[in-house]
């Protein structure tokens, strides 16, 4: 038995939520790859914190250094001119007043001002080019991501669940903005960390020391914070997950919900998932008001620390009392950092683990057998059609198709009846190369389709299927679907052969008339011509309809009767229908059960023979009677 590729494949990890992953270096050396071409952008972040920092930094020391020992409290027996560094700032005030004509103070006050603009333009400066090389980053990432899941086959959309798929391509990826712009917060609260770290021991390392104390307090409060709220923030966004799920589900279902009237069981379900959403949001509401007035207190002592320690040392005269105001307003600057990365932590992680969904995803191989030297198929295609001893099981020991072998002759319209379950629809997928099957088992015209590449194989294959889908766009849009070689005309042409052309001019726009969320401003039959018009505008070779006109009133479908029995004059056509009309006119019918073939013949032949079709086609005549 044939087996697909890749069935041995583990699909249950895009099931699996990864959480609580540990920060990998190796994952985020990788995910900066998407950003080295905008590192130039992301250099000049760098610098613009690193200004915005010192300007930070540089503005309390006009006020305390310069300021206040330097002017209000200088004298010949003031501590001001005790020996401590103003990173020039005495200097440079002394130079902008001998140059303006300015007196000192109001020179101050103009380059505490200037500080006070400089730390503010730069820090949004760095907010803006770092943002906005993360979002072109993240946006080719996107782009990557969406180019190798259009190459995925169909076994990994048999497998995984597209709403899983899509949280990757769209949370996932919202997450890792969070991740890279939380670094770029960190970076901008680490500078002036470092920055004053440096003045401080510059000015008074023993009182420096003494602050330093307090830090292991703040870093241990941070990691119980971290520990406490990472199984609450998991918890938050489990429901939320599951909000949305049960959400989406009632709403995109609603006519049912309403039909058999389950407001109220849907209400109460929605609730119950609600109330526990409220709960955890509360919880963390709970650690987040402990942690937060935690680190207040902190700031707190660290300037009492300051105020009892270094008040002594004023009235001492070892320090100025500007450098000890120059400490206090330091003290923020050596918080903050902690408290950011304990704010930062979670985001850090949960995008650590977004970064493995991602690459999970860009890491998965898989995709159909490509021939070595492919081979083309004939430019003046007859359309010939041979299964010869087709096996094929999308899963090991569960056989969809048995020992199939039949040939379809050039121009022929065959139909292919069978029980729901008997593999009808699976072969024309195996037909248009959406799995692969053995060498020799299916061939067109004497070539192998293992030898054709897939893409060649499906410009040759034109199929319709029942369930038509709309994309965004216009009439146009959706019969040419981008293909530069269907023209508008061809587009048209193709319109009025199938007789869709005559509900498309009445509509407001014409073939320029846009079409809504799934084509919902068409009726279900004016989608099936559509349908036609997209296939037929192409002039595929080999026709396939797979219950194309299941659904369509018997109005619709004697219309779609004229126009089939125009386009498949001449065509070899798979015909894939429970519609009396539709079998009775094909000049073959398969007849298919358990995967096997049980009988070929005309209609009349089979009906003769009193077989399994005979049944199924008596069942029909008693279901329209």
């Amino acid at each position: 038995m044939n087996t697909q590729s890749g069935q041995e494949r583990d699909y249950s990890v895009f099931d699996n939520d990864i959480d609580g992953k540990r920060f990998d270096l190796q994952l985020l050396r990788r995910l900066l790859k998407w950003l080295a071409p905008y590192r130039r952008r992301a250099t000049l972040a760098i610098a613009c914190v690193l200004l915005a920092a010192t300007a930070t930094v540089l503005a309390p020391v006009i006020v305390t250094r310069v300021v206040i020992d330097g002017m209000l409290l200088a004298g010949p027996d003031s501590v001001g001119s005790i020996n401590a560094p103003d990173m020039g700032q005495q200097d440079l005030v002394t130079w902008m007043s001998e140059s303006t004509g300015l007196n000192a103070l109001v020179a101050a006050c103009a380059l505490y001002a200037v500080w006070v603009l400089v730390a503010g333009l730069f820090s949004h400066l760095f907010r803006i080019l770092l943002a906005g090389s993360v979002l072109a980053g993240l946006k080719d990432l996107r782009r990557d991501v969406f180019a190798h899941l259009e190459r995925l086959p169909a076994t990994f959309y048999d497998r995984v669940a597209v709403g899983r798929v899509m949280t990757r391509v769209t949370n996932d990826i919202e997450t890792l903005f969070e991740l890279l712009s939380g670094f770029g917060v960190l970076m901008g609260e680490f500078v002036p960390f470092f920055v004053a770290m440096t003045i401080m021991l510059s000015i008074n390392p023993e009182l420096t020391a003494k602050l330093l104390l307090l830090m292991p307090i703040a870093v241990v409060a941070t990691y119980i914070f971290r520990m406490a709220s990472r199984k609450v923030y998991r918890d938050i966004r489990s429901s939320l997950s599951r909000l949305n799920e049960n959400l989406q589900e009632n709403l995109s279902g609603m006519e049912v919900v309403q039909l058999y009237q389950r407001e109220e069981t849907n209400f109460r379900r929605y609730g119950q998932i609600n109330g526990e959403n409220l709960a955890q949001e509360n919880r963390a509401v709970v650690i987040e008001s402990l942690y937060g007035p935690a680190m207040d207190s902190l700031i707190f002592l660290a300037m009492a620390t300051i105020i009892w320690f270094g008040g002594a040392q004023v009235v001492g005269a070892d320090v100025s009392l500007g450098s000890i105001i120059l400490f206090a307003s330091f003290t923020e600057m050596l918080f903050r950092p902690i408290v950011a990365m304990g704010e930062q932590w979670n985001v850090v992680f949960r995008a650590m683990a977004s970064c493995e969904r991602i690459f999970q995803t860009l890491d998965w191989h898989e995709a159909l057998t490509e021939p070595v030297d492919p081979k083309p198929l004939p430019d003046d295609l007859k359309g010939e059609v041979s299964f010869n001893h087709l096996n094929f099981e999308y899963r090991p020991g569960h056989a969809i198709l048995k020992d199939v072998s039949f040939t379809i002759r050039p121009g022929e319209r065959i139909a292919i009846v069978g029980p729901t379950g008997s593999g009808k629809t699976t072969l024309i997928r195996l037909l248009c190369r959406f799995y692969d099957v053995r060498p020799g088992e299916i061939s067109i015209d004497g070539v192998d389709i293992m030898d054709v590449r897939p893409s060649d194989v499906r410009h040759r294959v034109g199929v319709v299927l029942q369930d038509f889908h709309i994309f965004s766009g216009t009439i146009y849009d959706n019969i040419a679907l981008g293909d530069p070689s269907v023209s508008r005309e061809d587009a048209i042409r193709a319109a009025k052969t199938v007789n869709a052309d005559a509900f498309i001019q009445r509509l407001p726009q014409g073939y320029d008339t846009p079409l809504v969320e799934r084509g919902r401003n068409l009726s279900h039959g004016q989608r099936q011509l559509l349908a036609f018009a997209r296939v037929l505008a192409v002039d595929p070779d080999i026709l396939i309809l797979d219950e194309a006109t299941a659904s369509v009133d018997t109005e619709t479908e004697l219309v779609i009767q004229d126009a089939l029995r125009k386009l498949t004059q001449g065509r070899t056509s798979i015909i894939i229908a429970h519609r009396l009309q539709t079998i009775r006119e094909a000049n073959r019918i398969v007849v298919l059960a358990h995967g096997e073939v049980r009988e070929i013949g005309s209609h009349e032949e089979l009906i003769a023979h009193g077989g399994l079709y005979a049944t199924l086609y008596e069942l029909q005549v008693q279901e329209t009677d």
